[in-house]
Parts: structure tokens; sequence; C-alpha cells
């Protein structure tokens, strides 16, 4: 899988299309108590992610990979993709 679109949303979940169009959400909380993810505790922190492709990788130098998100991510539906990637949160 590589990923195509990552949108941070508010309740420290992510949206996410792979390149092959599934679309998931993945939530980010269980991390956030590991001493990486302790920056992306901040929203602002959370909101810079960086695609790279095949890993997700924050400022701070926390990242997942592809393996990761899709062994944990929830799948979404066609229906209810863009529903997923319209809550609340901004495209990087």
């Amino acid at each position: 899988m590589n990923i195509a679109e990552i949108v941070p949303r508010d309740n420290y979940t992510l949206y996410i299309k792979a390149e092959d169009g599934k679309t998931g959400l993945f939530d980010v909380k269980p991390y956030l108590e590991s001493e990486a993810f302790a920056p992306p505790k901040d929203r602002s922190e959370f909101e810079r992610i960086h695609n790279g492709r095949y890993f997700v990788e924050w400022d701070c130098g926390a990242d997942l990979s592809v393996d990761t998100i899709q062994a944990r991510w929830e799948a979404l539906s066609t229906d209810n993709a863009q529903q997923g990637k319209n809550q609340e949160g901004q495209r990087t």
C-alpha cells in the first residue's frame, strides 16, 4: 500500500486514502502515550504531518509505517469515505 492522501482529524485520527483507492481511519490516540509521540499530543503539531507514501511522519520525527496503518486502520466503505474525509481537519 502507498498513501495518496492524509487528513488529520480533530479526534486524533487520520483519514487515509491509499493509491489503490482504499480509504480508512487510523486512530493515533493509543500511540500518544509513548515518548516518541508526545509532541503530536499538541493539536498544532498533530496537524503537521507529512506523507512519505509508505509512511507518515510528524515534524518531531514520530512516524507510522503503512504496515502499521494497514494492520490497524478501520477501512471505510465507498459510501463512508467522503464522510470520513469531510470531518473536521485539514488536508495534508
